[in-house]
C-alpha cells in the first residue's frame, strides 16, 4: 500500500511554515495519542504516521529532499521518483551529493570511503643557543615516525596490483544504517572500521597499514631572530597516512639554551659586567662583546654607581624577518676589593681620611636623615 503523502498526513499545504506544520502536528498528535485511544490500532498508527512526517518535514534537508524525491528519497534500496538511486549504504548524503553537487568545489570532498584520512602531526623540540638564534642556522633533527611502507606502495595489500577492495558489507562509504522503530541510525561499518576498503591479503612487511616505523633525519632552516617557543610547520614532513593517504604535518617547537654571558627580551640583549671601584670612580673606557661575536667599545664615565645602565643601539637580535636590530644593555656593578694587600689597604686608608667621605653624596644624604631622626645627634 502506497505511503500517504506527508502534507496530506499532517493536513497542511506544500508551502506551510515552519510554525503551521508544528501546530498542525501537535493538534493531531493530541488527538490520535495512543493514551487517549487505548486500544484503538487505527489510532495507533495515524499516530505513528504523523511522527514519521513531522520527523521529516521539520527538517529544512529532509523537507528539501522530499519535495524533490518523495518516499524514495527515504527507502532503502529505492527507485522510481527518485530516478533510480541506490541508497544501500549512502542514504540521505547521496541524495544531497546528487541534489546539489554541482554547487560543491573541485577541492570538495566526500564523506565515508571518499574521505582520506591524513596521517598524524608530529610534534618536536629543537634546542639552540642564544648565538645560534640570532643568527638563523640549519638544524639536523632525528624524527622517529612512520614513513610509506616500500613493500606496498602504501596500499597495504601484497601482490602486484596493489589494491584494496571496496567492502561488501558498506559498499565503499564505511558507514552502515540500521532502523529502529522511527529511527534510522548510522554507523561506523565494523567491516572495514569506516574506511570503505577491506584488503584481502596484506602485505607482510606493514600488516596492512601501508607504513612503518623508521628514523627520518631532516634538516630544519630556523631563521636568524628566532624567538623562545616560536613554532615552524613542514607540511607533509609528519607521519604516513594509512593506506596511501597524504602524510600530515611536522612541527618544530624552538627552544633557546641560556647563555653564560647575555640575556633576551624580545630583540634586545641584556649584559651585566662588573666594574672594579676605581674604574667607576676614575671612568675608563672597556671592551665589551656583542651578540654577533663582535667586540663593542663601551665609555664608562667617572662617578657610574651600581645598577647603571648603558645602552648600545644596533647591537642587538635581528628583528624577525626585517633588516632592523635591537640594542644592547649594559648594566655596571661595582665590585669592592677583597684580600688587599698591605699597601693596598695603606692607600685606601689614606683616601678615607683625605675625603672624609666628600663625593659620597647618598653616604652623605642618608647620614644626615639618621642625625636628623636622632634629633641632631652625631652618628657615623
Amino acid at each position: 500500500m502506497a505511503k500517504q503523502d506527508y502534507y496530506t498526513t499532517l493536513g497542511v499545504a506544500r508551502g506551510a511554515s515552519a510554525d503551521e506544520m508544528k501546530k498542525a502536528y501537535r493538534k493531531l498528535a493530541m488527538q490520535y495519542h495512543p493514551d487517549r485511544n487505548p486500544g484503538d490500532h487505527q489510532a495507533e498508527a495515524k499516530f505513528k504516521e504523523l511522527n514519521e512526517a513531522y520527523d521529516v518535514l521539520k527538517d529544512d534537508q529532509k523537507r528539501a529532499a522530499y519535495d524533490r524525491f518523495g518516499h524514495a528519497a527515504f527507502e532503502q534500496g529505492g527507485g522510481g521518483a527518485a530516478g533510480g538511486f541506490d541508497f544501500g549504504g549512502g542514504g540521505l548524503g547521496d541524495i544531497f551529493d546528487q541534489m546539489f553537487g554541482d554547487f560543491v568545489g573541485a577541492g570538495g570532498r566526500r564523506g565515508g570511503g571518499g574521505r582520506t584520512r591524513a596521517g598524524n602531526d608530529i610534534h618536536v623540540k629543537a634546542e639552540i643557543d642564544l648565538t645560534e638564534a640570532f643568527s638563523g642556522l640549519k638544524k639536523t633533527l632525528r624524527v622517529p615516525t612512520r614513513v610509506t611502507c616500500d613493500a606496498c606502495a602504501g596500499s597495504g595489500a601484497e601482490g602486484k596490483d596493489r589494491q584494496a577492495e571496496s567492502c561488501p558489507v558498506c559498499k565503499g562509504s564505511g558507514k552502515v544504517r540500521a532502523q529502529q522503530g522511527f529511527f534510522v541510525i548510522e554507523r561506523t561499518c565494523a567491516t572495514c572500521g569506516g574506511a570503505g576498503r577491506v584488503i584481502r591479503h596484506p602485505c607482510r612487511v606493514c600488516g596492512g597499514a601501508g607504513t612503518v616505523e623508521r628514523e627520518r633525519t631532516l634538516a630544519v632552516q630556523i631563521p636568524a631572530g628566532v624567538e623562545e617557543g616560536t613554532r615552524i610547520r613542514l607540511a607533509g614532513e609528519g607521519e604516513a597516512g594509512p593506506n596511501g593517504a597524504p602524510a600530515g604535518d611536522l612541527y618544530v617547537h624552538v627552544a633557546l639554551n641560556p647563555h653564560n654571558l647575555f640575556s633576551r627580551e624580545g630583540a634586545n640583549v641584556f649584559c651585566q659586567m662588573p666594574l672594579r671601584m676605581t674604574q667607576a670612580a676614575l671612568g675608563t673606557e672597556i671592551e665589551v662583546p656583542a651578540i654577533d661575536g663582535t667586540r663593542a667599545k663601551l665609555k664608562i664615565p667617572a662617578g657610574t654607581r651600581t645598577g647603571e645602565q648603558f645602552r648600545m643601539r644596533g647591537k642587538g637580535f635581528s628583528v624577525l624577518r626585517s633588516a632592523a636590530r635591537g640594542d644592547m644593555y649594559i648594566q655596571v656593578v661595582v665590585e669592592t676589593p677583597q684580600n688587599l694587600t698591605r699597601r693596598q689597604r695603606e692607600l685606601l686608608e689614606e683616601f678615607e681620611a683625605e675625603g672624609s667621605g666628600k663625593g659620597s653624596p647618598e653616604h652623605e644624604g642618608f647620614f644626615a636623615k639618621v642625625r636628623e631622626f636622632f634629633g641632631g645627634e652625631e652618628s657615623r
